[in-house]
């Protein structure tokens, strides 16, 4: 669910400044997802699979990683369906990091594709449980305590979740070009 916003000169869509809660709550999420997308334009494989310091992160496992966290948190959890085929036959077991460790063996156009396929079925899920349930609608999938989780928490979430991201992939970013911002 997206609303006609103001672009930013990075080409985010502006958070609404006074809005109703689903619209804020939206709102927020579009503008990391699209501050990941910036961070990740135009960079090649090498670029990707950049790392800074001690940490083995890099701009394509966190392409990667959040496209499992979309898949994990709106499919999955929240709608209670089978995770998407790209996550389908992994041994999580063996490596509970696969998606962060395997996202060099993929091309830049794999990595950019895999995570906008899963924004835009997040988009879809999270429209579909809005007209079904709004925030209050419990997730289908409970944790392993039984309590399931609401759509408010579960947006609030991946708010948090791009955010936590974001920081880092403006670190990673600066390291491969010198590009800076917000």
């Amino acid at each position: 669910m997206t609303h006609e916003r103001e672009l930013d000169e990075q080409g985010r869509p502006d958070p609404p400044p006074a809005a109703g809660e689903v619209a804020t709550l939206l709102g927020f999420l579009e503008f990391h997802r699209g501050t990941l997308a910036w961070k990740c334009e135009g960079l090649d494989a090498a670029g990707l699979t950049a790392t800074v310091g001690a940490s083995t992160m890099t701009l394509g496992g966190l392409l990667k990683h959040l496209a499992w966290v979309e898949d994990h948190w709106f499919s999955v959890r929240l709608h209670g369906n089978r995770p998407d085929e790209a996550w389908q036959g992994v041994d999580w077991a063996a490596d509970p990091d696969w998606e962060w460790h395997s996202a060099a063996d993929d091309s830049p156009d794999a990595l950019r594709d895999l995570w906008e396929a899963a924004v835009s079925r997040s988009r879809n899920l999270v429209s579909r449980a809005l007209d079904h349930g709004g925030l209050d609608q419990l997730a289908a999938r409970p944790w392993p305590d039984g309590r399931s989780p609401s759509l408010r928490w579960i947006l609030t979430h991946m708010v948090e979740e791009y955010a936590r991201h974001n920081g880092h992939a403006d670190l990673l970013r600066e390291a491969v070009d010198g590009q800076r911002g917000e």
